[in-house]
């Protein structure tokens, strides 16, 4: 019986670790400590809450992603009733959040200390559960439960549901396990995500299933002060982090030091391998491990260790995403969709237990986004739009992305949904985003329009009321006239170049 088989789903080890480490800290929130104990009892009050006040055939319930206990308490108790949640971050503008409403089908949202209206749906405070009772027992799951759904750009204006079910997180959890990091209940784990960013769920599931500490990040913190902080004063043990982070910590690498991280993965971005070389000498004890993984293959899938004082596989810089994890497996297609051969550069896709089966009520793109390559493959794979490269021991390396997406602060943007509103509210004027990299070193996203000089400030202000803050661009730019490359298309790197620094 293979690690996946013995995981169909992490519930009942996750309840078993909590009740079994009571007199452990589960979480530091705001420089708060939490016990295990005391998270069990908030698990159990809010899944007799939802029992209570919850129709039983809702089994997908909104979460406001507020940095509270009890917000990761509803999660659990969620999980332990067979229901499945859809993180929502406050913030987030109206429009979109009714429209994830609305595409999702959620009808009531649970939140820790604020009750937000949110159209369409009843938000309902957990800290009305009463902390009293005896514990219940989770209910039985078949594995195809969704665990989360979380709601990715599209290219269209309308969000892509991306659902992960218990099966698909049970089988990421077995291969983050066969990675051999061998997470402890000693460990203290940073966990510097929104919980609408994936990678929120290795931070706070893999520390409870083994009794570790959740060291969290406050959502009005700046981010990487409040990193720089837990890593130092709570000797934060393990670490999964954006590279962009070091970005905003290189200036302090002479002042920072971090000798019990032990192991430090990135994700979410491309990972310059001179940043990482720099940075490796403030965490002189610490496994490095670049790893990498779509929404829709369940957090991360492949992995590449990096080796201090040796060659590390990279191209144009960038360190290697690795190999594929255990229960994966890896393919590059051409522009047809035929396998490419070794050696050869092509779009990257997944096949595996950790795959989503397909973006939520949308057959269109679930068509799209799977295929079989040569009609010949019992498997269904899934198309990344990344183009890489893997050589004859397998190690994949990253050569960009093969559409018009990005990555800004490790959340992945479509240009285009950009664009599909900034040309609503410039009255049809062609509108074209661009990501450039600033004098800092950080993506930044640039909006160029064509036409006749339009308020800049109105339109940032316009994108505000209908996008998240990660989308909105840096600044507006405007020309007479797009230029245009020998195919007669709008010429994008042009428009990089010049646009290509901050002003």
């Amino acid at each position: 019986m293979t690690p996946i088989e013995r995981h169909q789903e992490i519930v009942n080890p996750m309840l078993t670790s909590i009740e079994a480490h009571s007199t452990r800290t589960a979480f530091v929130i705001a420089e708060q400590e939490h016990s295990y104990a005391e998270l069990h009892n908030r698990v159990s009050a809010i899944r007799r809450f939802i029992r209570a006040r919850i129709p039983a055939q809702e089994k997908l319930i909104g979460i406001l992603a507020e940095d509270h206990l009890d917000t990761y308490a509803a999660i659990l108790a969620l999980w332990a009733e067979g229901r499945g949640y859809v993180p929502l971050a406050l913030g987030t503008p109206a429009a979109r959040l009714a429209q994830i409403i609305e595409q999702s089908g959620v009808r009531t949202v649970l939140g820790a200390s604020i009750a937000t209206p949110i159209e369409g749906a009843k938000v309902q405070l957990t800290s009305e559960a009463p902390a009293n009772g005896e514990p219940l027992e989770p209910c039985r799951l078949s594995g195809e439960e969704v665990a989360y759904l979380l709601f990715t750009s599209g290219t269209t204006g309308r969000p892509k549901g991306v659902p992960i079910t218990h099966r698909a997180l049970a089988a990421f959890v077995a291969a983050f396990e066969a990675l051999g990091l061998g997470i402890r209940p000693s460990d203290r784990v940073l966990q510097m995500f929104e919980l609408t960013f994936d990678l929120s769920v290795m931070s706070y599931a893999i520390p409870l299933l083994h009794g570790a500490s959740v060291l969290t990040v406050p959502g009005d913190a700046l981010k990487y002060t409040y990193i720089h902080a837990l890593l130092e004063d709570r000797s934060v043990t393990v670490a999964l982090m954006v590279p962009s982070i070091l970005n905003f910590l290189r200036p302090y690498f002479d002042e920072i030091l971090c000798p019990s991280l032990r192991a430090n993965l990135f994700c979410g971005e491309a990972l310059p391998l001179d940043l990482l070389e720099e940075w490796c000498t403030c965490i002189p004890n610490a496994r490095v491990l670049n790893v990498y993984g779509p929404t829709e293959h369940t957090i991360f899938c492949t992995a590449y260790e990096y080796q201090r004082n040796a060659e590390n596989g990279s191209s144009n810089g960038i360190l290697s995403i690795g190999k594929a994890m255990l229960g994966t497996t890896v393919g590059l297609v051409d522009e047809h969709g035929n396998w490419s051969h070794t050696g050869q550069s092509g779009e990257l896709t997944l096949s595996g237990s950790q795959a989503t089966l397909g973006y939520w009520r949308d057959e269109e793109r679930t068509t799209s986004a799977f295929i079989h390559p040569e009609s010949a493959s019992p498997q269904r794979h899934y198309r990344t739009g990344d183009r890489c490269s893997i050589d004859e021991d397998g190690t994949i390396l990253y050569w960009g992305r093969m559409d018009e997406q990005v990555k800004v602060q490790g959340y992945r943007v479509e240009l285009a949904e950009i664009e599909h509103f900034a040309r609503r509210i410039a009255g049809g004027s062609i509108a074209v985003a661009i990501a450039v990299t600033n004098q800092f070193g950080h993506t930044e996203l640039v909006l160029v329009l064509e036409g006749p000089a339009q308020d800049k400030a109105s339109i940032i202000n316009r994108l505000k009321e209908v996008l998240p803050s990660y989308m909105i661009p840096a600044r507006v730019e405007q020309l007479s006239t797009l230029p245009l490359n020998a195919n007669g298309k709008i010429d994008r790197p042009a428009l990089k170049r010049q646009f290509g620094s901050a002003k």
